[in-house]
Protein backbone atom coordinates (compact mmCIF):
# COMPACT_ATOMS: atom_id res chain seq x y z
CA UNK A 1 0.00 0.00 0.00
CA UNK A 2 2.91 2.55 0.96
CA UNK A 3 4.45 1.58 -2.57
CA UNK A 4 1.25 2.20 -4.21
CA UNK A 5 1.15 5.71 -2.61
CA UNK A 6 4.22 6.84 -3.45
CA UNK A 7 4.27 5.60 -7.05
CA UNK A 8 1.03 7.51 -7.42
CA UNK A 9 2.58 10.60 -5.56
CA UNK A 10 5.85 10.26 -8.14
CA UNK A 11 3.23 9.80 -11.10
CA UNK A 12 1.47 13.12 -10.38
CA UNK A 13 4.22 14.90 -9.42
CA UNK A 14 6.03 14.01 -12.81
CA UNK A 15 2.24 15.25 -14.45
CA UNK A 16 2.16 18.47 -12.44
CA UNK A 17 6.20 19.22 -13.70
CA UNK A 18 5.26 18.16 -17.57
CA UNK A 19 2.62 21.26 -17.43
CA UNK A 20 4.78 23.85 -14.99
CA UNK A 21 4.75 27.15 -16.93
CA UNK A 22 7.56 28.19 -19.38
CA UNK A 23 8.72 31.70 -19.09
CA UNK A 24 11.76 33.83 -20.73
CA UNK A 25 13.62 36.74 -20.88
CA UNK A 26 13.96 39.78 -23.00
CA UNK A 27 15.97 42.85 -23.55
CA UNK A 28 14.02 45.10 -25.07
CA UNK A 29 16.53 47.83 -25.25
CA UNK A 30 18.93 45.10 -27.13
CA UNK A 31 16.21 44.49 -29.55
CA UNK A 32 15.60 47.93 -30.11
CA UNK A 33 18.90 48.95 -30.59
CA UNK A 34 18.88 46.19 -33.55
CA UNK A 35 15.78 47.29 -35.54
CA UNK A 36 16.99 49.66 -37.81
CA UNK A 37 14.05 51.75 -37.75
CA UNK A 38 14.21 52.52 -34.18
CA UNK A 39 17.80 53.91 -34.59
CA UNK A 40 16.42 56.30 -37.48
CA UNK A 41 13.34 57.11 -35.50
CA UNK A 42 15.39 58.49 -32.84
CA UNK A 43 17.64 60.46 -34.97
CA UNK A 44 14.91 61.92 -36.47
CA UNK A 45 13.27 62.99 -33.01
CA UNK A 46 16.98 64.32 -31.68
CA UNK A 47 16.45 66.09 -34.80
CA UNK A 48 13.46 67.48 -34.40
CA UNK A 49 14.08 68.41 -30.59
CA UNK A 50 17.55 70.27 -31.20
CA UNK A 51 15.42 72.35 -33.55
CA UNK A 52 12.57 73.54 -31.51
CA UNK A 53 15.14 73.51 -28.49
CA UNK A 54 17.02 76.18 -30.71
CA UNK A 55 13.96 77.90 -31.75
CA UNK A 56 12.96 78.44 -27.84
CA UNK A 57 16.10 79.72 -26.62
CA UNK A 58 16.56 82.34 -29.07
CA UNK A 59 12.82 83.44 -28.05
CA UNK A 60 14.02 83.26 -24.28
CA UNK A 61 17.60 84.66 -25.46
CA UNK A 62 15.31 87.66 -26.71
CA UNK A 63 12.99 87.92 -23.66
CA UNK A 64 16.25 88.60 -21.56
CA UNK A 65 17.46 90.79 -23.87
CA UNK A 66 14.52 93.40 -23.30
CA UNK A 67 14.80 92.49 -19.69
CA UNK A 68 18.50 93.85 -20.15
CA UNK A 69 17.80 96.66 -21.88
CA UNK A 70 15.05 97.51 -19.32
CA UNK A 71 17.49 97.46 -16.73
CA UNK A 72 19.80 99.63 -18.06
CA UNK A 73 17.62 102.05 -18.94
CA UNK A 74 15.28 101.71 -16.17
CA UNK A 75 16.37 105.09 -14.76
CA UNK A 76 15.71 107.39 -18.31
CA UNK A 77 11.89 106.08 -18.45
CA UNK A 78 8.96 107.64 -16.96
CA UNK A 79 6.64 105.37 -15.13
CA UNK A 80 4.43 104.80 -18.27
CA UNK A 81 7.11 103.18 -20.21
CA UNK A 82 8.17 101.66 -17.34
CA UNK A 83 5.03 99.69 -17.18
CA UNK A 84 5.10 99.43 -20.63
CA UNK A 85 8.59 97.75 -21.18
CA UNK A 86 7.55 95.43 -18.65
CA UNK A 87 4.42 94.01 -20.25
CA UNK A 88 6.38 93.94 -23.01
CA UNK A 89 8.57 91.65 -21.34
CA UNK A 90 6.67 89.80 -19.81
CA UNK A 91 4.38 88.95 -22.70
CA UNK A 92 7.60 87.24 -24.36
CA UNK A 93 8.40 85.51 -21.10
CA UNK A 94 5.01 83.92 -21.72
CA UNK A 95 5.26 83.18 -25.54
CA UNK A 96 8.46 81.51 -24.25
CA UNK A 97 6.47 79.50 -22.13
CA UNK A 98 3.60 78.95 -24.71
CA UNK A 99 6.28 77.70 -27.12
CA UNK A 100 8.16 75.22 -24.94
CA UNK A 101 4.82 73.73 -23.61
CA UNK A 102 3.35 73.80 -27.25
CA UNK A 103 6.61 71.94 -28.40
CA UNK A 104 7.96 69.64 -25.06
CA UNK A 105 4.79 69.52 -22.98
CA UNK A 106 2.99 66.69 -21.99
CA UNK A 107 1.14 66.68 -25.06
CA UNK A 108 2.98 68.37 -27.05
CA UNK A 109 4.77 67.90 -30.71
CA UNK A 110 7.60 65.92 -29.47
CA UNK A 111 5.49 63.45 -27.52
CA UNK A 112 2.65 63.41 -30.59
CA UNK A 113 6.08 62.77 -33.08
CA UNK A 114 7.72 60.01 -31.03
CA UNK A 115 4.12 58.21 -31.12
CA UNK A 116 3.81 58.24 -34.36
CA UNK A 117 7.48 57.18 -35.01
CA UNK A 118 7.82 54.21 -31.96
CA UNK A 119 4.08 53.06 -32.31
CA UNK A 120 4.89 51.21 -35.34
CA UNK A 121 7.99 49.81 -34.06
CA UNK A 122 6.61 48.74 -30.92
CA UNK A 123 3.94 47.39 -32.55
CA UNK A 124 6.09 45.08 -34.80
CA UNK A 125 8.20 44.08 -31.56
CA UNK A 126 5.29 43.75 -29.44
CA UNK A 127 3.38 41.42 -32.25
CA UNK A 128 7.12 39.33 -33.01
CA UNK A 129 7.19 38.46 -29.22
CA UNK A 130 3.98 37.50 -29.06
CA UNK A 131 5.09 35.00 -31.86
CA UNK A 132 7.84 33.61 -30.88
CA UNK A 133 5.97 33.06 -26.86
CA UNK A 134 3.34 31.13 -29.06
CA UNK A 135 5.32 28.99 -31.31
CA UNK A 136 7.81 27.88 -27.84
CA UNK A 137 4.85 27.70 -25.89
CA UNK A 138 6.20 30.46 -23.23
CA UNK A 139 3.31 31.73 -20.45
CA UNK A 140 5.53 34.53 -19.76
CA UNK A 141 8.36 36.63 -20.97
CA UNK A 142 9.95 39.35 -19.26
CA UNK A 143 12.05 42.36 -19.91
CA UNK A 144 15.51 42.53 -18.55
CA UNK A 145 15.99 46.10 -19.22
CA UNK A 146 13.47 47.29 -17.80
CA UNK A 147 12.82 45.58 -14.48
CA UNK A 148 15.40 46.03 -11.64
CA UNK A 149 14.05 43.23 -9.74
CA UNK A 150 15.63 40.60 -11.76
CA UNK A 151 19.44 39.67 -10.15
CA UNK A 152 20.49 37.00 -12.61
CA UNK A 153 18.39 35.26 -15.52
CA UNK A 154 20.04 32.65 -16.97
CA UNK A 155 21.18 33.33 -21.15
CA UNK A 156 19.81 30.56 -21.72
CA UNK A 157 16.16 31.76 -21.29
CA UNK A 158 16.65 34.54 -23.20
CA UNK A 159 14.47 35.09 -26.44
CA UNK A 160 15.93 38.79 -27.83
CA UNK A 161 17.98 36.65 -30.60
CA UNK A 162 14.78 35.23 -31.42
CA UNK A 163 12.42 38.13 -32.06
CA UNK A 164 15.10 39.89 -33.89
CA UNK A 165 15.37 37.21 -36.28
CA UNK A 166 11.44 36.89 -36.16
CA UNK A 167 11.66 40.77 -37.49
CA UNK A 168 13.93 39.76 -39.98
CA UNK A 169 17.06 41.29 -38.24
CA UNK A 170 18.56 37.83 -37.86
CA UNK A 171 21.61 37.79 -35.23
Amino acid sequence: MKKIIIALVAVIGFALAGHAQKFAMIDMEYVLRNVPAYEMANTQLSQVSQRWEKEVNELAKEADNLYKTYQSEMVFLSDDQKKAREAEIVKKEDEVSQLRNKYFGPEGELYKKRQSLMKPIQEDVYNAVKAVAEEKGYQAIFDRASSQSIVFASPRIDISNDVLAKLGYAK
